[in-house]
């Protein structure tokens, strides 16, 4: 089906046309929410920082674009992120959480969603306040009191709630992941401010570069939907069952993704990477003298690009393997086949099936862990190539933006295709 018939399609469906329309709504509003500042910040000065800050750079993203101007909604959906991944963890700590989560089905996977809304409550403080102790040591913000910290505070964990409930409202009513889809309309509202800092800077000795810098996000929106589509399928056989035509069997397949864990160990890395200079640099401005030396040592060492890149591509690798190993246990898996009478051909039920999963799955994860580090620190490989400081290629921002889009193509797909099937069936 061409794009254009495709689009006339969607358009001719009234359910599938509000959906989508509800969707565009809800993302102008959010824009416009995110468009307003709190006062007392320097926005020239804050934005100066995010672009120079490769890091805060992509805290920005995660909030949805709404950090880089300190607005109502600076922290975005960033707490929400945070608390489902804690809930996730959780599941592999607490028997509870994991019964809710795996085996009581709709009612207990309702109990987990209401602790994680509750849960990014809290989060949401103590992140807005470590945002505006750091803003105010790099004199990015105005010297505030106490009064005016827990009021803007209160302010920005209401934002917060607001975009879970406005993401909530997406999901339900519209097409896609609501908090994919809010953090992609951060994405893509930077697009227009990057393009014209890209001819407002452009000087003709380095034209080279910059068609290197183009080819190069090129490369990577390719490598991300291969990656992102790629995945390994296991054969599955059922066992023989007696029917009224006699003997019969089927035939199936395990997919092993290639990306299993998403984004979700890049925002690990991230995290890490960002508690220890946060820490230093709130030890930077204290009194004592051996302990500012000291917290300004380890700031320094880790604002070097080498060792940042190289602990951040490491970083990801490592929660690249963690994440996977927590959301897919090859043990379980292999058991749940054996139960409905399912087996890989050529590999005995049971611990050897789980053996031979971890073994696929092993080759299958270093993949992309390699893929999601080089994504990582594909800012500071363009950058070091092409000498351009002020236009960086955000691997980390092509990766959602397109993962997003990919899913929410296929949830309208199917959408059309199960139309299709109910005009045949009625037919």
């Amino acid at each position: 089906m061409k794009i254009w018939e495709k689009i006339q399609k969607i358009w001719k469906l009234r359910d599938l046309r509000y959906k989508i329309l509800f969707v565009f709504v809800m993302l102008v509003i959010f824009r416009a929410v995110a468009s307003i500042p709190v006062p007392g910040v320097d926005t020239d000065r804050l934005q100066r920082f995010f672009e120079n800050n490769q890091l805060f750079g992509l805290l920005n993203v995660f909030s949805g674009a709404g950090m880089h101007n300190f607005s109502l909604v600076m922290m975005g959906v960033g707490p929400y992120i945070t608390a489902s991944i804690v809930m996730q963890l959780m599941t592999v700590v607490i028997p509870t959480v994991e019964k809710w989560y795996r085996e009581e089905g709709e009612a207990g996977r309702r109990k987990f969603q209401q602790i994680t809304r509750i849960l990014a409550v809290p989060f949401s403080i103590i992140q807005s306040y470590g945002m505006i102790a750091l803003l105010k040591n790099q004199q990015v913000i105005n010297q505030i009191n106490g009064l005016e910290l827990v009021k803007i505070m209160i302010i920005v964990t209401a934002g917060t709630v607001f975009l879970m409930w406005l993401g909530e409202l997406i999901t339900e009513k519209g097409i896609g992941n609501g908090t994919s889809l809010i953090i992609f309309a951060g994405i893509i509202t930077n697009i227009p401010s990057t393009i014209q800092r890209a001819f407002s800077t452009w000087d003709s000795s380095q034209t080279f570069s910059y068609f290197l810098l183009l080819a190069a996000s090129l490369l990577v929106i390719a490598g991300v939907i291969f990656i992102t589509e790629g995945q390994r399928n296991i054969p599955v056989s059922y066992a023989r069952r007696i029917s009224g035509k006699g003997m019969t069997s089927s035939n199936s397949y395990l997919p092993l993704r290639v990306n299993q864990a998403g984004v979700i160990p890049i925002i690990f890395a991230m995290s890490i990477l960002l508690f220890p200079r946060m820490i230093a640099n709130f030890l930077s401005v204290m009194s004592n003298e051996k302990v500012k030396t000291i917290a300004l040592k380890v700031s320094n060492f880790l604002q070097d690009q080498w060792v940042y890149g190289i602990m951040y591509f490491l970083l990801v690798i490592a929660f690249t393997y963690f994440y996977t190993m927590v959301t897919f246990e090859p043990t379980k898996v292999s058991e749940n086949l054996q139960k409905q009478g399912g087996y890989v051909p050529g590999i005995r039920p049971g611990r050897h099936t789980a053996e031979y999963l971890q073994k696929v799955l092993n080759r299958v994860t270093l993949a992309g862990a390699l893929f999601l580090g080089a994504i990582a620190v594909m800012p500071y490989i363009i950058q070091g190539l092409t000498h351009i400081q002020t236009v960086s290629v955000g691997g980390t921002s092509l990766l959602i933006a397109v993962s997003v889009a990919l899913d929410s193509m296929k949830q309208i797909d199917s959408q059309l295709v199960m139309r299709d099937y109910d005009g045949f069936l009625k037919s």
